[in-house]
């Protein structure tokens, strides 16, 4: 076999639940949909993992003993590199919307309630890795005032810094950079997100226009567009 002709790496993903059970299980499905699975009974040794390791994609319980879910995301998020970016789903027997949008104000990408049925946490995976290597058609870095994004690296730099974000937030923006200056429907931006209502969009813009905007309040370059959605507005 030639170097071109070798299969494709799988992609790997990460398992953190306390339910040894769960956790099995999740692992023998998600082998069998070709995935490379490494599972974590908790918030320790899923920092190890996280350190150590590189993952396409990490599926956090929410409530288990000691570090929850929401504690792991968010320090999750406050790494550096790859492991900052890394796609988090989270599951949890919660449902409340308020949990949701916890969740989501920490980064996580998507949400899913217990109990579930494994071919929609499969669909979900697939989804949120499908936004992750999402590439815009066109090229090009767009000016954002002191800031400056790049669709095809999905990096946003403000005043010559690197700005973290979650490949949630990196899809959101590549997805408005497709059509500058031109509004994107809500319910488009919210296509294979958590809440198709579009909530877990404004939640993302939210925290885009803290990222990239002087005053977050009266944005210059991540605009509403009323009764439509949302629109990037480069210099």
């Amino acid at each position: 076999m030639t170097f071109s002709d070798a299969p494709p790496r799988a992609r790997h993903l990460l398992i953190v639940d306390d339910d040894d059970r769960i956790r099995e299980l999740l692992k023998e499905y998600l082998t069998r949909a070709g995935f490379r699975v490494t599972a974590a009974a908790g918030g320790a040794p899923a920092r190890r993992l996280l350190a150590t390791l590189d993952f396409d994609l990490a599926v956090f319980d929410v409530m288990m003993p000691g570090e929850d879910g929401f504690s792991l995301t968010r320090w999750l998020r406050d790494q550096r590199g790859a492991a900052g970016r890394t796609p988090v789903l989270m599951l949890t027997a919660r449902g409340e919307a308020g949990d949701r949008i916890e969740g989501l104000k920490l980064g996580a990408d998507d949400y899913l309630g217990k109990p579930f049925e494994p071919e929609e946490l499969l669909l979900r995976i697939e989804a949120i890795l499908r936004r992750a290597s999402d590439k815009p058609q066109a090229g090009g870095v767009l000016s954002l005032g002191r800031c400056a994004f790049d669709p095809d690296r999905g990096e946003l730099t403000c005043s010559g810094e690197a700005v973290r974000l979650t490949e949630a937030e990196v899809a959101l923006l590549r997805q408005l950079a497709r059509t500058p200056h031109e509004p994107v429907d809500r319910m488009e931006l919210a296509r294979d997100t958590v809440d198709p209502s579009g909530r877990a969009v404004d939640v993302q813009v939210t925290r885009l226009r803290r990222k990239i905007e002087d005053d977050p309040k009266s944005p210059r370059y991540l605009q509403t567009v009323r009764g439509v959605g949302y629109r990037l507005a480069p210099d």
